[in-house]
């Protein structure tokens, strides 16, 4: 049963990102949290059987939203993060999560056959998702891919949103950090 839902969900997602605008620019809906809100606080357990607070990160995080485990996008999506995990975590000092509406076990399948080393959060019942109100996507049938970029305090400085093109949130995401990394350096002062 597991197997057919995802084989409908990426069929699915597949027909509708036909209607969807290839045009990889930022994009935000009046659903999403606004650029200048603090994000909705929250906790939930990544593949490890680790809980995740969202208030106790005190680094810059990438938050992005995916519509289901092992689906080819998605599958893209985690791969493109995790070649650039390393270079997120030296060079921004920031941290990548990703959840989705399925449960530990699934997070934990899909961490394995990728090999990932960022958490992905189980969000089952889309609690999460639906206070940071990520829009759906494909007409609504489809949980919307949207990644939020978030300040060491929570403050949301970006968000893009874009379920056709999922790799080019990895890029959407370093840009942000870099601006966000350029400002805190201009606002900085030193004698030497």
């Amino acid at each position: 049963m597991k197997t057919s839902i995802k084989i409908f969900a990426a069929t699915l997602c597949g027909s509708a990102m036909a209607f969807v605008p290839s045009n990889s620019d930022f994009k935000s809906t009046a659903l999403n949290l606004k650029v200048g809100e603090t994000a909705p606080d929250f906790s939930l357990v990544d593949q490890n059987g680790k809980t995740f607070t969202r208030s106790k990160n005190k680094k810059p995080l990438v938050v992005y939203f995916y519509p289901a485990d092992s689906t080819p996008g998605c599958t893209v999506q985690a791969k493109k993060f995790q070649e650039e995990i390393k270079a997120i975590r030296k060079q921004y000092k920031a941290d990548v999560v990703g959840i989705s509406g399925q449960g530990a076990e699934s997070k934990q399948k899909f961490a394995q056959e990728l090999g990932l080393d960022f958490s992905i959060l189980a969000d089952e019942g889309d609690a999460v998702r639906n206070a940071f109100k990520v829009p759906k996507a494909a007409f609504g049938f489809l949980p919307g891919r949207v990644t939020y970029i978030l300040d060491k305090d929570g403050v949301c400085t970006s968000v893009y949103d874009n379920l056709a093109d999922a790799a080019s949130h990895i890029d959407a995401a370093k840009s942000a950090l870099e601006e966000m990394n350029a400002s805190s350096k201009k606002g900085s002062f030193s004698l030497f």
